[in-house]
């Protein structure tokens, strides 16, 4: 059995499915494509699927031009049917792992898309589960679901874990030079998703087994709760050096020449996307299951979230200084999404900000080229023109998002700026920063 599909994927004649075509599954999906094998895309969305038949690519990282490519060559195809995937050797899962409003890990995708795949699987598939989740989910939860149809992981059919690596808007890494971490309920599981991801990668030394499931679900979580504890700990140095009238930026930067034992991290309205804000909190819940309280992971998600309240406070005191009331006030924010060059808005703190903001009273607006609307409560905004900041009359610019902000023109027109980024551009005496 396993040799069988080993060589299959050794000469890319096994059919591979991905579950879940977003910032995840897509890219994984086309690049399977272009190494050779035929890939059959699954996802529950009309629009998605329709789209991507057409040759539309909906993630900014997969070019159109990659997309109607493959779908000519009948090397790519999309689907929202079950059906389609029954002769697929190869079941990737890439759904999302939101939390639910307690900050408990909401698995609905996941156990969706295990029992679209339990309802073909057969014996000698491997199904690779590649969501952020926490430790156990492969084995405890995924694996019960697939045995229900009496075949038996490890022996009927193969189960890995093999955590995503992707960072949207990141133009250097991406599926084909990323290194991946796989860990298989038995050495023959771990071994064929090896095969299958070596397929992909540009260098054969980029796969890193691990002995289990569990242990490449805890490395995800470990890489990024470490970003999650380091970015907390910049930001509340940003608020010390305030209070200080240190800045904080000169600082890190000059941290930064340590050639050792130092990383820069670097603070701002709280870390968004599908990632850092969602996974130290899988990892917390987890482990009151066996009496323990992650104490350190759960104080840095506590100042990540409250980033936001602070940095409406900073601009209530800019706007103080002018004799301007923040209700009222006409503020306009720079970026929507939840990081620069992107047009992913998963949990967006910049969203997050202009929704206190408007709260408060203030009049909000704003500009993100990559997201032309947003909903602020019960309204949708409409972002406005790059061209508009220059001319904007507003009582405050907000930047949230890094970006190539036309900033310089509104300082010779007296328009303060409150810089949560570090975006520069404007005279430091009209520009504050966090």
């Amino acid at each position: 059995m396993t040799e069988s599909l080993t060589n299959r994927l050794v000469a890319r004649e096994a059919t591979v499915a991905v579950l879940g075509l977003g910032y995840v599954g897509l890219p994984l999906a086309i690049s399977f494509a272009e190494v050779g094998y035929r890939v059959i895309g699954f996802d529950v969305s009309d629009a998605v699927v329709t789209g991507l038949n057409a040759g539309v690519s909906h993630i900014d990282d997969v070019a159109a031009l990659r997309v109607g490519a493959l779908v000519a060559k009948q090397s790519f195809r999309a689907t929202m049917t079950t059906e389609d995937l029954v002769d697929c050797d190869v079941m990737f899962i890439c759904v999302p792992t939101p939390f639910d409003k307690a900050k408990n890990p909401d698995l609905s995708y996941v156990e969706s898309a295990t029992r679209t795949v339990a309802k073909v699987l057969r014996h000698g598939m491997l199904v690779v589960l590649q969501s952020t989740t926490y430790p156990g989910t492969t084995t405890e939860f995924v694996r019960p679901i697939l045995e229900e149809t009496g075949l038996r992981a490890g022996i009927d059919f193969h189960l890995a874990f093999s955590p995503e690596r992707v960072d949207p808007g990141n133009p250097r890494w991406n599926v084909r030079n990323t290194p991946k971490v796989v860990g298989g309920l038995t050495p023959q599981c771990t071994e064929l998703a090896k095969t299958m991801l070596l397929s992909l990668l540009d260098d054969p030394t980029l796969v890193r087994t691990v002995e289990s499931p569990d242990v490449a679900e805890m490395a995800k979580l470990l890489e990024n709760t470490y970003r999650a504890v380091n970015i907390a700990l910049v930001n509340e140095l940003a608020q010390l050096c305030h209070e200080m009238g240190i800045d904080v930026w000169s600082v890190i930067d000059a941290a930064a020449t340590k050639p050792f034992g130092f990383q820069a991290f670097y603070p701002g309205i709280g870390p968004g996307g599908h990632c850092i804000p969602v996974d130290p909190f899988y990892l917390a819940w987890k482990a009151r299951e066996y009496g323990f309280q992650t104490r350190f992971i759960e104080l840095a998600a506590d100042i990540n979230d409250q980033m936001a309240a602070y940095v409406i406070t900073r601009m209530h005191d800019v706007l103080n200084e002018r004799s301007v009331s923040l209700r009222g006030a006409n503020i306009l924010c720079l970026g929507a999404a939840f990081k620069r060059g992107v047009s992913d808005v998963r949990n967006s703190r910049a969203i997050h900000v202009m929704e206190l903001l408007r709260e408060r009273g203030a009049v909000v607006s704003y500009c993100d080229p990559n997201v032309p609307s947003v909903r602020i409560g019960p309204d949708m905004l409409q972002s406005l023109s790059i061209n508009d900041i220059s001319r904007s009359n507003a009582d405050l610019v907000a930047v949230l998002v890094g970006g190539d902000w036309p900033l310089a023109a509104l300082a010779t027109r007296g328009i303060a700026v409150f810089d949560a980024v570090n975006a520069g551009g404007v005279p430091g005496n009209q520009r504050q920063r966090l």
